[in-house]
């Protein structure tokens, strides 16, 4: 199972984000990977303090980056010292989703880790067609954090379509939580199953062909597992018939998970192009925290 060498947290230094710097710093301590906290001051924010001070703007500008490097430097090592890591701190002056690029191209982070609200920049940073912006600029996966890191993730749901990006994602979801119990949902709907019963297709005969989908669907879940090298783990399999976001939802409460690993991308074109619907759907809805895998990782 391939490590996570460097983790990567983003934040403006509002509560949420230092909930992410924690976790970050956590799966840092757990795993041994490299940790990096970045804050990036808006030039454009800025620029328009500069107009307003005219002649002291250099001035004050200078001391406000300073504040923020303090502030940063101040955070990081807090939370290091926590748990029992040192962090490699970053501050830029920039276009705010360019620079977090850059410093995780610039430390080739395996994870990039952000709250889900913030202050200023990142207050919508993950919520509606923001967060298409963001997981399209950022060709890493990317943790969405929402609750404070009281401990390592204990119980990680990972939904899987059969995609070439669910051997990813179960990978990525054993080098994130390897000491977590890890949870496979697969949802399936027999195509076409209103139709067919419009078209006078007998109870029974749709009944037939659900339990033969879902025969079909434990054996590659079966095989899922075996290729992620996790027969010997202890991984729970659940395959259900119904639409894939409510049952995540669902099974995140039942099964009393802490965590979702979900591809960016589904199985069709379209979804190529665009962030899947399904995603999207549980980057909204989720109380857990939510690891969204890049297709790249695939």
């Amino acid at each position: 199972m391939s490590a996570i060498a460097d983790i990567l947290a983003a934040t403006d230094m509002s509560a949420p984000a230092r909930h992410a710097v924690a976790r970050a710093a956590l799966l840092a301590g757990e795993t041994g990977a490299r940790f990096g906290v970045t804050h990036v001051v808006s030039l454009g924010a800025l620029d328009a303090l500069r107009g307003l001070l005219a002649a002291s703007a250099d001035e004050v500008t200078a001391r406000l980056l300073d504040e923020a490097r303090d502030q940063v430097g101040q955070l990081a090592a807090e939370i290091g010292k926590r748990y029992g890591v040192t962090a490699d701190v970053h501050l830029a002056v920039g276009s705010v989703l360019g620079e977090i690029a850059a410093r995780a191209d610039a430390v080739d982070a395996g994870l990039l880790v952000m709250g889900a609200r913030g202050a200023g920049f990142m207050r919508e940073l993950l919520v509606g067609s923001t967060t298409e912006r963001v997981l399209r600029k950022l060709s890493r996966p990317l943790l969405v954090v929402r609750q404070i890191a009281h401990e390592p993730y204990r119980r990680v749901l990972v939904p899987v379509d059969f995609s070439v990006r669910s051997l990813a994602s179960l990978r990525l979801a054993r080098a994130v939580a390897p000491q977590a119990d890890l949870i496979l949902l697969h949802a399936f709907e027999v195509p076409f199953e209103g139709k067919l019963r419009l078209a006078g297709v007998e109870e029974d005969a749709v009944h037939g062909l659900r339990v033969a989908a879902k025969r079909a669907a434990i054996e590659r879940i079966n095989a899922l597992v075996a290729a992620a090298g996790l027969e010997d783990a202890g991984v729970r399999r659940i395959v259900l018939h119904g639409e894939p976001s409510t049952l995540i939802l669902e099974q995140e409460q039942e099964q009393d998970c802490d965590l979702i690993v979900i591809g960016k991308h589904g199985q069709s074109m379209l979804e190529d192009m665009l962030l899947g619907s399904v995603t999207k759907h549980v980057l909204a809805r989720a109380a857990a925290d939510v690891l969204v895998a890049d297709r790249s990782s695939a």
